[in-house]
């Protein structure tokens, strides 16, 4: 189920274009928050920080709560979908934040982030795609997508999250989760085999950027795709 390395580094090289540009100003509320999450996104996996190994074990407790983990280096962590024995080395492109992610996925939409960890909705391929490095890979999408590595954004689907981000201060974790749910959609949909992750995960880009630039989304909760996180 866990492929190589390559692949993992073959979907963080790739992005997709951007839209035409916006200009906007930031509210001092918008501007606060947006610098946060960009904190948030440059924190990297740290396994030596105590805080960073509770949350690794806390995503383990809440996602299997009746299987005891041997350790935080064990071979039981690729059940979940990690490359190996150690979580830590995966982290490389989501940094803490997609710990975070998980963490908050499973803590929030429980029965969801069951369904796809353990691939219990449609006909699943024979090669699945590896869950927890999925989701890194969609943590790293997502600060792609809203050009946090920007002073600001640029793009009518960044500058549209950001004024929902001045209401809600976890609209990120919000649409982490539903760009999740969305691939999984989409992979199921189109039939897809391990080595098209890649680009099943940028179709679910192309489409979070189209409901993300909707002229009627005032919330995280007003997308389309936010309903698939109950459709169980």
């Amino acid at each position: 189920m866990v492929g190589p390395k390559t692949w993992l580094g073959g979907i963080f090289s790739k992005r997709s274009g951007s839209s035409k540009s916006v200009d906007f100003k930031f509210t001092a509320t918008q501007e606060v928050r947006y610098r946060k999450l960009q904190d948030r996104a440059n924190v990297p996996y740290d396994e030596t920080c105590v805080d960073h190994q509770n949350a690794l074990l806390e995503l383990w407790n809440l996602a299997y709560p009746n299987i005891m983990l041997d350790g935080l280096i064990s071979e039981q962590w690729k059940e979940m979908g990690w490359q190996g024995s150690n979580p830590s080395t995966d982290f490389r492109g989501g940094g803490f934040l997609s710990l975070e992610n998980l963490v908050y996925f499973v803590k929030t939409f429980p029965s969801a982030f069951h369904r796809l960890l353990l691939k219990q909705r449609g006909k699943r391929a024979t090669w699945e795609y590896p869950f927890a490095i999925a989701g890194v890979n969609i943590s790293f999408m997502l600060t792609q997508m809203l050009e946090l590595y920007r002073v600001k954004p640029k793009c009518q689907h960044c500058v549209n999250f950001v004024k929902i981000l001045e209401d809600d201060e976890e609209a990120f974790d919000v649409l982490y989760c539903i760009a999740f749910i969305m691939m999984d959609a989409q992979w199921l949909t189109t039939h897809a085999s391990y080595m098209e992750f890649n680009d099943v995960l940028q179709v679910t880009r192309a489409q979070l950027e189209k409901e993300l630039a909707l002229e009627d989304i005032n919330s995280i909760r007003d997308l389309p795709a936010f309903n698939l996180l109950h459709n169980l």
